[in-house]
């Protein structure tokens, strides 16, 4: 499992990030206070407060791929 997190400050950039996340077969969760969502669900992630970073969880492997695909999201 892999943890970090992302910055989604408008419509595109969710789109953008649903559509790389539901390339990958593994479950990956956007945790939110105490909100708990399916990063491939695009309701889910608009019921998130988006002014404020959201903490990722990626359940598979290394997750290389999938780190390398959403570094414009990523909070350093």
């Amino acid at each position: 499992m892999k943890k970090f997190t992302v910055l989604l400050s408008s419509i595109n950039d969710v789109k953008n990030f649903v559509n790389i996340v539901t390339k990958y077969d593994y479950e990956i969760d956007l945790i939110s206070g105490r909100y708990v969502v399916d990063a491939k669900s695009i309701m889910g992630i608009f019921s998130l407060d988006l002014t404020q970073p959201i903490n990722v969880e990626a359940h598979g492997g290394e997750c290389e791929d999938l780190l390398a695909e959403l570094d414009p999201f990523i909070q350093k």
